[in-house]
């Protein structure tokens, strides 16, 4: 939130770190991160300035709404974004996941042939995420002997 704005979790560069953990440790031994959030930069921009405010991907879509923001893709991060003007005349930037940026990141999980992934920042409601994970994959609950 500190760095300046760009996709949380662009699927370049998340394919270049889970490349060379697969080349050092076995992929079914890796779960890859994915985040549950977005961020909202006030622009512009200032090294060491003001932080990026962290949101929930669906607070990002009901904030574009709610703006009249276009959503836009960035097809190399493979991550949606929008810029938006507040109600103090301040312009932003936010980026955030969608499901077609999850989808993305749920074939290259499966590409690899990985554990599995793991979940950062669970508390925000993400409906989209679990609709893609349900129609993509299997899911069995397993409840241990005790």
């Amino acid at each position: 939130s500190g760095g300046p704005p760009m996709a949380v979790a662009p699927i370049n560069e998340v394919r270049k770190v889970i490349n060379y953990a697969a080349s050092v440790i076995p992929a079914n031994k890796i779960f890859m991160g994915m985040p549950l959030y977005g961020y909202d930069w006030t622009l512009p921009y200032t090294p060491g300035g003001e932080f990026a405010e962290a949101i929930g991907n669906q607070e990002a879509i009901d904030r574009a709404r709610r703006y009249g923001a276009e959503i836009k893709y960035d097809k190399v991060s493979q991550s949606p974004y929008y810029n938006y003007i507040d109600e103090q005349r301040r312009e932003h930037v936010v980026w955030f996941e969608d499901a077609r940026s999850v989808f993305e990141k749920y074939k290259l999980s499966s590409e690899y042939g990985l554990r599995g992934v793991s979940y950062w920042a669970l508390g925000q409601p993400f409906p989209q995420n679990w609709q893609v994970l349900d129609n993509m994959f299997f899911i069995e609950k397993v409840i241990p002997d005790v």
